[in-house]
């Protein structure tokens, strides 16, 4: 196992720790959604965008608990988003992360409430002071991920992604598509590490370049894992899009040149961390790992 799988080992069982802990089973007759919530969060995932917060906090000094915090906040509101793009009005996946979706294992109503309730969940975290004791900084965290999941962001290009089963989009328009929908709470989970430590302006704007090519890097690896993925090892459907006759990366380019501009975005995004110096190798590491991993 290399350092930067330990390190993303260690970061997803601490995210799975407090997210048990945030998220409590409970006896009362609300119970149902709750440990609809539970099985959407744990147990399973990469652990992506909690890992860049948790690392983009440390590059500043932010204290582990504080951060490990954030990014289960940060995580419900990725989960959220996986629950309501199942959904049969949505997606009409039936596995996710090897296992039935929510909608499956419990109903399309559980599933709706359990979404609802993780992502006001998230900003109930953010906004507690054991979360960071400076309340400008609280603030500043909840705006910029209600930022990164709303309509100029996770929720807009979930729009433009269904207007776009519907008409085929250029290069330009599936960039700014996947910026929104997938790259937005990457580019989050960076910026509220950023916050979190208070950073100078310089080294928020690197983190920011850093993000924006690691975002795209990261759909055109997802784009090629839907062409050439095993559904058993993905852990959900492959081959939707073309399914579907949706315009992406890999259709428009070809598989060899959607691959080799995930890796000139790796190569990009490690640059923008020079002057982070060794603080920023996992970071470095992590632009490589998701252009070459197979889940």
């Amino acid at each position: 196992m290399s350092e930067l799988d330990r390190a993303l080992t260690a970061c997803a069982e601490n995210v799975e720790e407090y997210l048990d802990r945030l998220l409590p089973k409970s006896e009362m007759p609300e119970a149902r959604v709750i440990d609809a919530m539970r099985y959407a969060t744990l147990g399973g995932g990469k652990r992506i965008r909690p890992f860049l917060l948790v690392q983009c906090a440390g590059l500043f000094s932010v204290s582990e608990s504080r951060s490990y915090r954030a990014a289960a906040a940060l995580e419900m509101v990725h989960c959220y988003s996986l629950v309501h793009d199942d959904l049969p009005a949505m997606d009409d996946d039936d596995m996710r992360r090897g296992r039935p979706t929510v909608h499956k294992e419990f109903d399309d109503a559980t599933a709706i409430l359990a979404g609802d309730a993780l992502l006001t969940k998230s900003f109930e975290v953010l906004a507690d002071p054991d979360t960071h004791g400076n309340a400008s900084v609280r603030a500043n965290l909840c705006l910029v991920l209600a930022q990164a999941a709303g309509d100029h962001g996770m929720v807009g290009g979930q729009m433009l992604d269904l207007v776009a089963e519907q008409s085929q989009l250029d290069i330009p328009e599936i960039t700014r598509l996947q910026r929104m929908k997938t790259g937005a709470l990457i580019a989050v989970a960076c910026d509220m590490g950023a916050i979190m430590g208070q950073a100078s302006n310089a080294a928020r704007q690197a983190l920011h370049h850093y993000a924006h090519d690691i975002g795209l890097a990261f759909q055109i690896a997802d784009d090629l894992l839907d062409v050439e993925g095993d559904a058993e090892e993905v852990g959900k459907r492959t081959g939707k899009d073309e399914a579907a006759g949706k315009a992406t990366f890999v259709s428009l380019l070809g598989v060899e040149r959607a691959r080799d501009q995930a890796h000139l975005l790796a190569e990009q995004a490690a640059a923008h961390l020079e002057m982070f110096e060794e603080k920023g190798e996992h970071l470095k590491q992590l632009a490589n790992f998701i252009v070459t991993r197979r889940k």
